[in-house]
């Protein structure tokens, strides 16, 4: 572990993911969230999955020993991005709640991690890291990673991706596209509602959940596929890492999905089917 500092005023200290830590980073430092408890264990399992294939996590504390913040990278060959040689920042987290912990943001930790995570691909001999973000003004703001070097090479809708190599051999990433849509194959009975989920992400693992609760309440009328994106084969086949569609309509995600919405998404395609019929 290693020390940063800032304007000598906030220094953070940076450690890897220790046993004692893990519940912590299972949760994405939101362990006073009864939210979170809908997540269930995908991401314990993802990462038993994942911690041997290449992974890092990088969590920032401050001097008095308060987690603030958490970074997760691993090879691109496990993301949504297509490359070579390089590591996919997933995400950059720094707690912003007045619950729990409290707000650690804009005081330079997202910097810090980025830093520390930088260091360590390199040290593991990668031509370079990518990541992801977005262009309008909210979480993973593709404008904040341009400020720390990096430089856009591909977009899709407002999902901008952006690289930073460390060799000029290095070979820009581009975004996967997906191959193709889930398919009922011929049925026109039952909506056909499906989860492309790796378990990395508990805001996904949340709506992952909720999506199959609330498609169990219609019994027949609805099917229930998932797809475990964990495995670089099945993210090759499909182009998808983590969505969900009923029927071919793949629906927007963002913060956790209410059953509410989905039950509504629902009941709107069994009416379609219905009207067919």
């Amino acid at each position: 572990m290693f020390f940063f500092k800032k304007k000598q005023i906030l220094k953070y200290q940076i450690t890897d993911l220790t046993d004692k830590l893990k519940s912590l980073y299972y949760v994405c430092l939101e362990d006073w969230s009864d939210e979170m408890k809908e997540a269930g264990n995908h991401k314990e399992l993802w990462y038993q999955k994942m911690k041997d294939k290449g992974l890092g996590i990088k969590l920032a504390m401050t001097e008095s020993g308060e987690i603030g913040g958490m970074i997760q990278y691993f090879p691109i060959e496990y993301s949504a991005a297509q490359g070579k040689n390089l590591y996919f920042v997933y995400c950059i987290w720094v707690h912003g709640y007045k619950k729990g912990r409290g707000n650690f943001q804009r005081r330079g930790m997202g910097k810090f991690l980025l830093r520390a995570a930088e260091k360590d691909v390199r040290d593991r001999g990668a031509k370079g890291i990518v990541t992801w973000g977005l262009s309008i003004p909210v979480w993973m703001r593709a404008s904040w990673f341009k400020k720390q070097g990096y430089k856009p090479v591909d977009k899709m809708s407002v999902q901008v991706l952006l690289w930073k190599p460390f060799s000029e051999e290095a070979v820009p990433p581009k975004w996967r596209r997906p191959l193709k849509k889930p398919d009922s194959k011929g049925s026109t009975s039952q909506v056909l509602v499906s989860g492309f989920n790796s378990g990395l992400c508990p805001a996904m693992n949340i709506s992952f959940e909720r999506l199959k609760r609330v498609a169990s309440e219609f019994d027949a009328k609805v099917k229930i596929a998932s797809y475990d994106t964990s495995n670089p084969q099945t993210i090759q086949e499909w182009g998808i890492t983590n969505a969900l569609f009923i029927n071919k309509r793949e629906v927007a995600l963002g913060p956790p999905l209410s059953c509410k919405k989905i039950r509504k998404l629902i009941k709107r395609e069994i009416k379609k089917i219905k009207a067919k019929n």
